[in-house]
């Protein structure tokens, strides 16, 4: 998630398109001299994204994860803040080439810890897919992770880290949470995957209705024609994707918008990414799809309701990608030592991009508060009356 879909879609799209050395920065009529290369525009941006403070950690590694290759970037500008594990969704579908356009303010708060999973972006580039294949299970991708965050734990000497899971991260997310709750300050949970099965169905209900609503007979007969959704048999990718099509068509994904482009655009622009890695990310999702998509579907925690951490919940409220119906029935029923939900509003499944300030708002507001109270954060600005 961002889905199983985005990479279907708009992750194999965006790939083809990586710039080829030029990005039009003005309009064509205009000198060709103010034209910038990717290498000037990525420079731009790395620059003005540059952390300069003191106290502060900007690197990109690789590191030996379950006997590959993977890759993560860390930034923070004050070290004694908390550690957040971002789990990005897809499968296969990285954070870090977009993280740019949204996560510099969470770095005054946090230090986030960006992962290309196994099979994603950086780190399927890093390795043969022969090399990854054994560990392409929820069980080891989630050993992966508890690997990450045993070595985030032990570098940057904490005893809990926060983690954040979205979408398919979600499903790596509470496994780790039920593993090791004694880790984690809280379980950050953003467009929850419950059951999956149930989850398909609501969003082909969506899809269907919302086409019937606004007279488009193609889009159901294309619907109609994958009928009927889910069904009792496995799932199959062209099945998936005209649900995914139409699902994100009438904002499903991002509230108001048709499609996934105004951020995988962005992808070209990253200073974390290089063309090549751009290229990689729908190779990657190819690939991840083959080993995960039948587990990934089978999914199931309607009865995953006791938590030994915290759990924050963020939600969108037009989430049709992870049903947000699903999503908030689920809360009700966990049980955690404290829980928490927030529903956006005007967001879709992409949180983060679509509210970016009001998801800062909530990180600072109702997650942070957990690691003030052990004493891992920085201290507060110093305030003066006049």
């Amino acid at each position: 998630m961002k889905k199983i879909r985005r990479a279907i879609g708009a992750l194999l799209a965006a790939a083809t398109f990586a710039t080829a050395g030029v990005v039009g920065a003005v309009p064509a009529q205009q000198d060709a001299a103010h034209w910038m290369t990717r290498d000037q525009v990525t420079g731009v941006i790395a620059a003005n994204q540059k952390i300069v403070s003191p106290n502060g950690i900007q690197e990109q590694l690789k590191g030996r994860i379950g006997g590959v290759d993977q890759w993560l970037t860390i930034r923070g500008r004050d070290l004694r803040n908390p550690i957040l594990l971002v789990l990005h969704g897809g499968p296969a579908s990285p954070d870090m080439p977009q993280a740019w356009t949204f996560e510099s303010p969470w770095q005054d708060y946090f230090t986030v810890v960006e992962w290309d999973q196994r099979g994603a972006g950086k780190t399927y580039a890093a390795n043969t897919e022969a090399q990854m294949a054994p560990g392409m299970s929820i069980e080891g991708m989630t050993d992966d992770a508890a690997q990450v965050v045993d070595y985030l734990r032990q570098r940057f000497h904490k005893q809990k880290i926060f983690v954040m899971g979205h979408s398919w991260g979600s499903v790596l997310g509470v496994e780790l949470a039920q593993r090791h709750p004694d880790w984690f300050y809280a379980y950050i949970s953003v467009g929850q995957v419950v059951n999956m099965r149930r989850n398909e169905e609501d969003g082909y209900a969506f899809a269907m209705r919302e086409a019937k609503a606004h007279g488009n007979a193609a889009a159901v007969r294309e619907l109609e024609s994958i009928a009927p959704y889910p069904g009792p048999k496995d799932i199959t990718l062209d099945q998936i994707s005209v649900r995914d099509k139409w699902e994100m068509y009438y904002g499903g994904l991002a509230w108001g918008r048709q499609d996934y482009q105004f951020a995988a655009d962005t992808w070209d622009l990253s200073p974390d990414y290089s063309a090549s890695d751009v290229s990689a990310i729908g190779k990657g999702s190819v690939f991840s799809l083959k080993h995960l998509l039948k587990p990934l579907l089978s999914v199931d925690l309607d009865h995953t309701t006791q938590f030994g951490c915290p759990v924050v919940m963020f939600v969108g409220a037009h989430d049709n990608t992870t049903s947000h119906t699903l999503a908030e029935q689920w809360f009700d029923k966990l049980q955690a030592p404290s829980k928490r939900l927030v529903v956006f509003a005007d967001s879709a499944h992409m949180i983060m991009l679509e509210q970016p300030g009001r998801f800062l708002v909530h990180l600072v507001d109702d997650v942070l508060p957990y690691a003030q109270k052990a004493g891992d954060a920085a201290p507060a600005e110093t305030e003066r009356d006049h």
